[in-house]
């Protein structure tokens, strides 16, 4: 296994051993980071490659920045999607407005990322496998800090000893439930469940999105290309979390078409094609909310920390500028100061992107009658304005330079 060469003037750490529960966003992101501060990085994934496919996410403001830095910007450039339009309809079908998606996103045309889940994935994955250590097929069953390090107990069998633990592990982090207890203590529950899945593009669209409202319900066809799918997606407005439907698909798609019972445009097909398709994510709309991020020699990071909900459309960025910045705060300090630094220059980054959560459910799924009139005015008036020029909060920090971390 070969190790890609060190920033000059970046003080290592070489030796020292640590382990990345998640190999999603935020865990290869930590690992090509602390792999150029010298750690020797080990990576778990429950899955048994890394994940491909997926819906499409955004890379916005800071986190370009740490895409660049990674050298894998020119990658994502030519991966980008194009959504050239969101047409949002009537209950009747008929269209309210046409607009260009940054105006609803804040993104900025021509700078801003667009891509497939999987495409940021595979180049995140590329730019680390070479140099880390990846263990597929298993997970963490057991962490004991009682001694001078992290023991772990892994599902597939053996302990190591590490230096440091991170949880990358996603909204539902299994790790934070071991270190911080369970999940309702910090989920904050934001009044919506969704479900999303493919399906047959039969509807002639191509880089764009198609938005049916009526109160407290949504559907979406998205395109992000000539394709022959497309990506389904199904909101609606539940005050109560639906716990019992969480771990069961029939539940799951059973409330999904309750719920949408009646409902016109395309939405009885795209009911059909929910119960035959073999990729439906099922979820609530959640933030993670925690007082602190680590425990001991174990820290958590992206989506198992501070998910913002894809309200926001920062959960991708977030994952991004956290992992560099957990990375950066850790170079030249012990996981003490480390752990200190990195919540001190985080939080208020984390903080003002999950307060965008308000925008995104006031644009997106209004939840009474006059909340949607409202709505359709502001979507009106939007389609006679230029494009956004970004959100603030997108580029609310500026990263530490690697070459002056110490």
């Amino acid at each position: 296994m070969t190790r890609t060469d060190q920033p000059r003037g970046i003080r290592t750490t070489p030796g020292r051993t640590v382990l990345i529960s998640g190999a999603g966003i935020a865990g290869p992101a930590l690992a090509y980071w602390l792999n150029r501060y010298g750690y020797e990085v080990t990576v778990v994934e429950k899955a048994d490659t890394p994940r491909s496919g997926g819906y499409p996410i955004d890379v916005r403001g800071t986190a370009l920045e740490v895409v660049r830095r990674m050298g894998i910007l020119p990658r994502l450039r030519d991966v980008h999607i194009d959504l050239r339009r969101i047409t949002f309809l009537g209950g009747d079908g008929g269209t309210v407005a046409s607009v260009h998606p940054h105006s609803v996103t804040g993104g900025v045309a021509g700078r801003d990322l667009e891509v497939r889940r999987g495409d940021l994935t595979e180049a995140l994955y590329a730019a680390v496998r070479d140099d880390v250590e990846f263990l597929f097929n298993d997970s963490i069953d057991t962490l004991d800090q009682s001694g001078h390090g992290v023991d772990v107990t892994f599902r597939g069998g053996g302990t190591r000893a590490f230096d440091m633990v991170f949880g990358a592990d996603g909204t539902h982090s299994r790790t934070r439930k071991m270190l911080f207890g369970p999940e309702v203590r910090f989920r904050r529950y934001l009044g919506y469940c969704f479900a999303v899945f493919t399906m047959r593009n039969t509807f002639g669209l191509s880089h764009e999105t198609v938005m049916w409202n009526t109160p407290g319900r949504a559907a979406a066809l998205y395109a992000v290309g000539d394709h022959d799918e497309v990506h389904a997606f199904l909101n609606f407005a539940q005050p109560e979390a639906p716990f019992d439907a969480f771990s069961d698909p029939e539940a799951q798609r059973d409330l999904v078409a309750q719920v949408f019972a009646g409902a016109g445009w395309e939405v009885p097909g795209m009911l059909a094609a929910m119960r035959d398709a073999d990729d439906v994510f099922f979820d609530g709309v959640s933030q993670i909310r925690m007082p602190r991020w680590s425990s001991g020699r174990v820290a958590l990071v992206g989506d198992a920390a501070y998910a913002p909900s894809f309200l926001t459309g920062q959960g991708t960025s977030l994952a991004l500028v956290g992992a560099y910045m957990l990375a950066a705060s850790l170079a030249g300090r012990d996981h003490t100061a480390g752990f200190a630094a990195y919540e001190h220059d985080t939080r208020g980054f984390v903080t003002v992107n999950q307060g965008l959560v308000g925008e995104g459910g006031a644009t997106l799924f209004p939840a009474s009658a006059e909340a949607l009139e409202q709505r359709n005015e502001r979507l009106r008036d939007l389609s006679a304005i230029p494009e956004a020029t970004g959100r603030p909060a997108h580029s609310a920090l500026t990263l530490p330079d690697l070459m002056s971390t110490t």
